[in-house]
């Protein structure tokens, strides 16, 4: 009984090796911290005094200070630039795949992000006929209304848009409407543009470009990658992309 004894009391005080341990760490943490070139000598002296109190039995703890330039570090870095566009990116991603998930399940749209932004891609194929740029209103009026609400939505109060047309890379027609897949992305990038002013989202909040088939996201050599390829992206921009 005796041996138990002075074993449990040998591991009651292993805690102060871990205790003086963190405490060391958590010295060097503010140490690291702290720039003496801009602190002036009575807090030097202030803290140094405190710190040559420590393990005398007498000591009643060092002396506090009112809080410093790292006291709101936390809510600095949650306001940063990057954290409210991680925020908003979110928010916005969830509800527009809520919104088109229909859609989005039959292949009509695309919601996807990168670094320009929340990125919602139109089916050419659902919103166009062939080597056409007027929209097919009689099948999408419905999923246009609903993108139209979400870009004057109060969450996307004060962005940015681009409307992005994109084409295969197979040639236009030469007897056709368009010298080019050039002039074809950006007419239906345009009709696209039209068709959301008139539903009341302003038109200064747009751009538009149309790129031919320079940016594809499959590849061309078969039927299904030439039909992903072929779309328009309405892009909700983030700030650093306006």
């Amino acid at each position: 009984m005796a041996r138990k004894k002075v074993e449990d009391e040998g591991v009651k005080g292993d805690w102060i090796v871990t205790y003086s341990d963190m405490v060391t760490l958590l010295l060097c943490f503010f140490v690291a911290l702290f720039d003496p070139a801009e602190a002036d000598s009575t807090a030097v002296n202030a803290m140094f005094s405190a710190l040559n109190n420590i393990g005398m039995g007498a000591s009643t703890g060092g002396n506090t200070y009112s809080a410093g330039r790292s006291a709101d570090l936390g809510n600095t870095i949650m306001s940063l630039p990057s954290m409210e566009s991680g925020r908003f990116l979110g928010t916005a991603l969830r509800k527009a795949v809520s919104l088109f998930n229909p859609e989005i399940r039959s292949n009509k749209v695309r919601v996807t992000h990168d670094e320009r932004g929340l990125v919602i891609s139109l089916a050419s194929d659902a919103f166009f006929n062939p080597a056409s740029a007027r929209i097919n209103i009689e099948s999408t009026r419905d999923i246009l209304l609903r993108l139209g609400t979400l870009l004057v939505s109060d969450e996307l109060r004060g962005r940015k848009f681009r409307i992005e047309g994109h084409t295969d890379s197979e040639v236009t027609d030469p007897d056709g409407l368009w010298e080019d897949n050039w002039q074809l992305s950006s007419e239906r990038a345009r009709a696209v543009l039209r068709y959301l002013s008139a539903l009341g989202v302003a038109e200064d909040r747009f751009q538009i470009a149309g790129f031919a088939d320079t940016a594809p996201i499959a590849g061309n050599a078969t039927a299904e990658g030439r039909a992903y390829n072929r779309r328009v992206d309405i892009i909700i921009l983030d700030e650093g992309h306006l």
